[in-house]
């Protein structure tokens, strides 16, 4: 991928991104901002990359943008650069655009570009791809080429496994992949509790823990059974598994896990509306 890319936005998951990039293309490809200059300039120091003094400096360039803001301050950051991307596609030279904020859909990005065309693409990543065990979601049309979509997936490359989904199913996506992350870490923060109250170090409990939903979330990939079947395969007649179960389902777990999937993504249509 021989291109320039620019990335607004030097947050959590920006970051994440951007040192994902670093490692596929050549940092000095790489040019970020952020609303804290300071900011942008310690992670370009770090990883190599470039900074711009502004966001237009940026996007005029790049070749390829990424916004990594959130959907309060997406409106603002759009209208500012909306005179550069305009002019490029105008003049038959479109940069790509790149969008991870939640619930804001394609169409809305394009009426703020006053563009029905424009090459935009939906991504959402989730937090494991800070350790490369990510799941990229990436949505797009055909004002997007193959040779566009190929380019970003292998930018994303080192962020984990990266796949192509309807956009009408984006809000759901957003929260089954990429606000579920939260929901395991406090799952295992609860179990590894369970083991110290029950005489473990917080250090073993916290590991072993760890290593039970890694490598119980790594059969069900690898396997292709289905979650109960396999819940079934360890819940041995009148055994200390199917009393832990039957806790848990006497103490609303499922119903739990589903009310906060749902909850994420009624949020997520809300951000869409702002």
């Amino acid at each position: 991928m021989d291109k320039k890319v620019a990335f607004i936005g030097t947050g959590y998951m920006g970051g994440v991104i951007i040192r994902a990039a670093c490692k596929a293309l050549d940092p000095q490809q790489i040019i970020v901002t952020d609303f804290l200059p300071a900011k942008a300039e310690e992670l370009a120091a770090e990883l190599g990359c470039r900074t711009a003094k502004n966001n237009e400096e940026a996007v005029r360039a790049a070749d390829c943008v990424m916004l990594c803001v959130k959907p309060q301050v997406i409106n603002g950051v759009l209208a500012e650069i909306a005179p550069v991307l305009t002019a490029g596609f105008d003049s038959g030279a479109p940069k790509t655009l790149c969008s991870i904020a939640a619930g804001i859909k394609i169409s809305a990005i394009r009426q703020r570009l006053d563009r029905a065309r424009y090459p935009v693409v939906r991504m959402m990543p989730n937090a494991p791809a800070f350790v490369g065990k990510g799941l990229m979601l990436l949505g797009c049309d055909d004002a997007v080429s193959q040779e566009e979509i190929n380019d970003l997936k292998h930018l994303v490359s080192h962020c984990g496994a990266a796949e192509m989904l309807d956009e009408r199913l984006f809000d759901q996506a957003t929260a089954t992949a990429s606000c579920s992350p939260a929901f395991v870490y406090m799952l295992i923060e609860a179990l590894a509790d369970g083991g110290v109250a029950i005489g473990l170090s917080r250090a073993d409990a916290q590991a072993f823990a760890a290593r039970a939903v890694y490598g119980a979330a790594a059969m069900v990939l690898e396997t292709g059974m289905h979650p109960g079947a396999l819940k079934d395969m360890v819940c041995s007649p009148g055994g200390s598994t199917i009393a832990g179960v039957s806790s848990l389902e006497e103490n609303g777990f499922r119903g739990a896990l589903i009310d906060a999937v749902v909850a994420s993504y009624q949020r997520n249509t809300e951000l869409g509306g702002q």
